[in-house]
């Protein structure tokens, strides 16, 4: 299907210079990868780049008509998006004026800038100097976290699915940013009494899995596995509990044998006396 028929149907016909730009893209998706890799069609494509055009010229889109045109769900089509822009190399500037006037949270303007100012002193400081000047902060991601954060700390109600969706990134690594967040900046979000020292934190290594580039081993970083980060931890923790509770136990009984779990003895049942004694009745 032809680009300017589903701009048609999506209401887009009429304004060209939309339907030029989104076809733009789409040669620039197509020469640089085939699309069919990450499972997005020929016309779920088209309706993305116009939906990528349309945003970047600052021209009204109807999303969930795109999506039901498209033939994918809302998350798979929100996912499809995001790796469209990250392959062709569309940057989202999100602004937290812009973003706390939509989300009705203009209050809240102020603290989140001083949190991200705060969150990037601190998580450069945790940094070994060679990897200093590769971090980059410029993601709308991190805006995003810093924003529901602030509110979530203030008690304001953000719809969380709609801001990832925003700023153009997936739920992972939202919640991963949100999680260095709250390890290196307590005071801010107000999550503990106790404020810990950057370097003691290791939350903020995991953010290294989503940025552009990752540590390496001669840096003082790690190598990461296809699992996450964060459910190692969580795994790891789960293990050594059961273990404390198995030893627990084992050293229990040990000490009390007689206060272990009794045998139950399975009593034995004779229905041959009774049998003989129905015999003798009906004899009699």
């Amino acid at each position: 299907m032809d680009i300017s028929d589903i701009a048609r149907k999506l209401d887009l016909s009429n304004n060209k210079l939309v339907v030029r730009k989104a076809a733009e893209i789409r040669r620039l998706c197509d020469a640089q990868f085939d699309s069919s890799v990450i499972g997005v069609g020929e016309i779920c494509k088209a309706v993305i780049c116009l939906e990528i055009a349309a945003s970047r010229l600052q021209v009204i889109f109807d999303r969930q008509a795109a999506i039901k045109l498209s033939g994918m769900s809302e998350k798979a089509y929100t996912r499809s998006f995001n790796s469209l822009q990250n392959v062709i190399g569309v940057k989202i500037k999100l602004n937290v004026k812009e973003l706390a006037i939509q989300f009705g949270c203009v209050r809240i303007i102020k603290s989140v800038q001083s949190m991200l100012s705060l969150y990037k002193e601190r998580f450069l400081a945790s940094l070994p100097a060679s990897r200093r000047a590769n971090a980059d902060f410029t993601r709308p991601v991190f805006t995003a976290a810093a924003f529901y954060l602030c509110a979530k700390k203030q008690k304001l109600k953000v719809d969380k699915l709609r801001l990832v969706e925003v700023c153009g990134t997936s739920e992972s690594e939202f919640s991963c940013v949100s999680t260095s967040m709250i390890d290196l900046c307590y005071d801010c979000v107000g999550v503990s009494k106790e404020k810990k020292d950057a370097k003691e934190v290791k939350g903020n290594r995991e953010l290294l899995d989503v940025l552009p580039g990752k540590r390496r081993l001669e840096d003082g970083g790690y190598s990461s596995d296809d699992e996450s980060s964060c459910y190692k931890r969580h795994k790891k923790m789960e293990e050594t509990k059961y273990e404390d509770w198995k030893s627990t136990v084992v050293n229990s009984i040990k000490k009390n044998p007689e206060k272990g779990p009794k045998k139950v003895i399975q009593t034995s049942l004779n229905f041959t006396k009774k049998a003989e004694t129905e015999e003798l009745q009906v004899d009699s």
